[in-house]
């Protein structure tokens, strides 16, 4: 592999700062995505407003070789006194720096150096790549703006891998966990805090069941030859309406995270099985997880230019909206994945520039 350049660093990190200053918090994503539409023109790239805050880069009908997919959404969660942005001789620093404009960083370089190189190459790159970038990821599953994309756009259907460009310190991480969140209601009967024995608490209905909840160990479970974590956790507590009161309704918000092969209705009962003894389970919001890729040629030769093993994605990412549309993804990105959402984020220059030699040489030529 060729040695890091310094001009690629420099770009990679003033990219990446010029993105995190931008803000884009979830549902406020028009003007990254303005911004990134009229970079890509600029340079030449073939790219297009696909609606909904929504950018395609390089995606047309289905030429002769293979299609590889990036894919990185354009939102932030909330500020956390982190932004503008700031950078230091390694990293740039800032509101979704990690998480994921540093990924974005790479992607748009990416665009652009295949654009200043078309024609360059009588036998063109080994492999087409198309720029996804889209919203709302931040924001329950429903209300992301990818899964729409890919209903209205056959050509990302036809995609031979997807790489979705989420923290992974340029790891390759296969599938990715469900995400079920509830919320689980108590009830008991109202009464005076100095005759407790007439009335029927319901926080202490609910500290006996979330006890119980907390007792549950993890549990991991083998697909596709890796290891993920079922977990379940209480997030919120809420109960109460006076010091004098005793109270007759409590609830907890709770969060249960499932591996790739168990299907949304097992994982609800799973969930219900787990609750219900206690009290009453409503299921807010279900994002299914995604399948493990593990039989796709492309993502074989990823793995190979990396040279580390696959890894279990234990978290949800939007392998699983690709995987709902029939397209085989993988989870690979810049950031490291303990950065995210933190108010400290930041990402190493480093990181960007192996994200983008390795993505580069991915596209241009057989690893094998």
């Amino acid at each position: 592999m060729a040695p890091v350049t310094t001009s690629l660093a420099e770009r990679l990190a003033a990219r990446t700062l010029e993105l995190v200053d931008i803000a884009s918090q979830s549902r406020d994503e028009a003007r990254i995505a303005g911004h990134v539409l009229a970079t890509l023109q600029s340079g030449g790239v073939l790219v297009r407003d696909a609606g909904d805050s929504c950018v395609l880069a390089g995606v047309t009908e289905r030429g002769e070789r293979p299609l590889v997919l990036l894919a990185g959404h354009l939102d932030t969660v909330p500020a956390q006194g982190n932004r503008p942005g700031l950078r230091d001789a390694g990293a740039v620093h800032g509101l979704g720096a990690c998480d994921m404009k540093g990924a974005l960083a790479v992607m748009i370089e990416l665009a652009l150096d295949r654009a200043a190189r078309s024609g360059a190459d009588p036998a063109g790159p080994a492999r087409d790549a198309g720029f996804v970038f889209f919203g709302r990821e931040e924001l329950p599953f429903t209300d992301s703006s990818l899964g729409p994309l890919l209903e209205r756009e056959s050509a990302l259907r036809g995609a031979d891998l997807a790489l979705v460009m989420e923290p992974t310190a340029n790891v390759v991480q296969a599938g990715c966990l469900g995400n079920v969140n509830a919320t689980w209601t108590f009830r008991g009967r109202s009464g005076h805090s100095a005759r407790p024995w007439l009335a029927d608490n319901a926080i202490h209905r609910a500290a006996c069941g979330i006890a119980e909840l907390a007792a549950i160990e993890s549990v991991d479970h083998e697909a596709g030859g890796l290891l993920y974590r079922e977990v379940v956790s209480v997030t919120q507590v809420a109960g109460g309406i006076a010091r004098n009161v005793i109270p007759d309704v409590a609830s907890a918000l709770v969060n249960y995270r499932y591996p790739p092969g168990m299907g949304e209705a097992a994982a609800e009962h799973r969930l219900h099985a787990l609750c219900d003894p206690h009290g009453e389970l409503t299921i807010d919001a279900h994002a299914p997880s995604g399948a493990v890729a593990s039989a796709n040629a492309i993502a074989e030769d990823l793995r190979a230019i990396v040279g580390l093993p696959l890894e279990p994605k234990q978290a949800w990412t939007p392998v699983a909206e690709f995987a709902l549309a029939g397209v085989d993804a993988l989870n690979f990105g810049p950031g490291d994945p303990a950065q995210a959402h933190t108010r400290s984020e930041h990402v190493a220059v480093d990181a960007l520039v192996r994200s983008y030699e390795v993505l580069a040489r991915l596209l241009d030529r057989d690893a094998r």
